[in-house]
């Protein structure tokens, strides 16, 4: 079989532009396929290259709107290709995904393709519209200043002492479990909580639905004066989370359900750093992105570099990862969730530090005591860490701690 002809996008030799869109790759070839070439592949199907040569394309055009394959690792199997900004629609995440993650994924000429990072300059990240509260607005809206928010999932009961309760992703608006009715419901709930513990308290709306059933939901938690809504945004899609960003006023908590489709296979998908800049580029609030410590898949090196990713102004280009400038888009509070505990909320703190959401489903509905007691465990396992005092003697002193250490460890 005659292999496909593409023009050679490699130039080592260029330097990036500040408006280049740069994508780090790691590249599996296929059998009988150079790295270099496969490298070479990926940059001029992603953008401009075709099959053959065609009389019609403007070749002074080509030339200026096409990519660059500008660094090589072979022994890592390992390529930049910088873009530039031209061959995209600003403010369209989708179309820019269908390029960049369009149909080089199934080229015959890839074992594997892992997108593993993205840098992605100023004029691009403005035409989105970010976070409106990030991780500021929140502890504002909260009045949670030195500490990580405490945050479970909706059962029976809600916690009294968590700062946070949200719907689990699969929560929509089944048959047994009504939206509209579940809302008004748990909104009473946590009034009620907000008004015996003299705290703010926030409740996250799980409005994944069809965009304008999705849309119409947002509007009734605002209007019955909810304070936060959350979305599958994976499944839900792209276009409809800037959507959503767009006629939302309140916080929008991003679950990332449907994540390992993308980032579980080591050699071939779409790495979680990469969904996390573009969620954060669109406008979530806060954002599932592990703990390295729980029962979800996930090294602690990916979950660190998420979190940077996540809340910083800047972070710097290493042998595995692009730099970033975030041009002051407001930072994402991270939601440390999957096996959440009492007894691991010292290492993920640890780890993670303050800004951080320790969000626990069974680690606080599963408490032998129930679920008040699990949520007041939680909330003395981060007293205690604030003060420097190990669980297990904090838990001397605090019943509930000490009842869900003796369950869990």
């Amino acid at each position: 079989m005659t292999k496909v002809n593409y023009e050679n996008f490699i130039d080592l030799n260029y330097t990036p532009k500040n408006t280049d869109v740069i994508c780090q790759f790691k590249i599996t070839p296929a059998k009988g396929y150079d790295f270099r070439e496969v490298c070479s592949i990926t940059a001029g199907e992603s953008s401009v290259g075709t099959w053959t040569d065609i009389s019609t394309v403007n070749k002074k055009m080509q030339k200026k709107i096409a990519p660059k394959v500008y660094y090589l690792d072979k022994g890592n199997l390992r390529c930049r290709i910088a873009y530039p900004i031209e061959l995209f629609e600003l403010g369209n995440l989708s179309g820019v995904l269908s390029s960049i993650g369009g149909n080089i994924y199934g080229m015959n000429s890839v074992n594997g393709l892992l997108w593993e990072d993205i840098k992605i300059p100023e004029k691009m990240l403005k035409s989105f519209r970010g976070p409106k509260f990030g991780i500021p607005g929140i502890r504002k809206y909260l009045k949670v200043y030195d500490r990580p928010l405490v945050g479970t999932i909706v059962k029976p009961k809600v916690g009294l002492t968590c700062d946070i309760v949200k719907d689990d992703e699969n929560l929509t608006s089944q048959s047994f479990n009504n939206f509209y009715k579940r809302i008004t419901l748990t909104l009473e709930a946590m009034r009620k909580a907000e008004k015996e513990t003299g705290e703010k308290k926030a409740y996250l709306a799980n409005c994944t639905a069809p965009v304008d059933e999705m849309i119409k939901r947002i509007k009734f938690v605002e209007k019955n004066n909810g304070n936060y809504i959350m979305l599958d945004i994976l499944t839900l899609g792209w276009s409809a989370l800037q959507k959503a960003r767009e006629v939302t006023n309140v916080p929008i908590h991003a679950h990332r359900a449907g994540h390992a489709m993308f980032d579980r296979t080591p050699n071939h998908g779409m790495k979680m750093e990469v969904i996390a800049q573009f969620a954060r580029m669109v406008g979530v609030d806060s954002l599932h992105i592990g703990t390295a410590y729980g029962k979800m898949a996930g090294g602690k090196d990916e979950v660190m570099h998420i979190e940077k990713e996540m809340e910083g102004k800047f972070t710097k280009q290493t042998k595995e990862n692009l730099s970033q400038r975030w041009f002051g888009i407001k930072p994402v509070f991270g939601a440390a969730s999957g096996g959440v505990y009492p007894g691991i909320t010292d290492k993920i703190i640890e780890f993670m530090g303050k800004d951080v959401i320790l969000q626990a489903g069974g680690g606080i509905h599963g408490h032998p005591d129930g679920t008040i007691a699990g949520a007041k465990a939680m909330r003395q396992a981060v007293n205690a860490v604030l003060k420097g005092i190990p669980l297990k003697e904090y838990a001397k002193t605090n019943l509930e701690l000490k009842k869900s250490i003796e369950k869990w460890g």
